[in-house]
């Protein structure tokens, strides 16, 4: 079975790339262009990992880490947050909401899969080295 990938994004040239990166890469990818209907999304359909962009309407990204760790069933759920504003204050304040890791925009995409990687794999469980 495929580890199943949310991805939040309001821009839907980053949607693509995530989708058609992620799935060439051997992951199920579901894409969402905000929070608030991710969070509709994650009632009934729990991924294994998240990426989330930090600005977006309707919900930002820092807003909807949070109301993610307020939930029983998703407060353990890794998050990967992307942002086009490269500064520590905005990479702090991620980590402080609880998200994993952290992208700025444009980003690596062999660098997001070792993230991905990582996060589905703890180092702990890792055979390769």
């Amino acid at each position: 079975m495929k580890p199943k990938i949310l991805a939040i994004d309001d821009e839907k040239s980053i949607r693509l790339l995530l989708s058609n990166f992620l799935d060439k890469n051997g992951y199920e990818v579901v894409c969402m262009e905000d929070g608030v209907k991710a969070l509709e999304e994650l009632e009934s359909n729990l991924p294994d990992l998240i990426i989330c962009d930090v600005q977006m309407p309707n919900m930002d990204g820092y807003t909807f880490v949070q109301k993610l760790r307020e939930r029983t069933h998703t407060k353990n759920t890794p998050v990967v947050m992307l942002s086009g504003v490269e500064g520590s204050k905005e990479r702090v304040k991620c980590y402080k909401l609880g998200a994993q890791d952290f992208l700025v925009k444009p980003f690596n995409p062999e660098e997001l899969h070792e993230i991905i990687k990582k996060n589905l794999n703890p180092i702990h469980y890792n055979i390769k080295w």
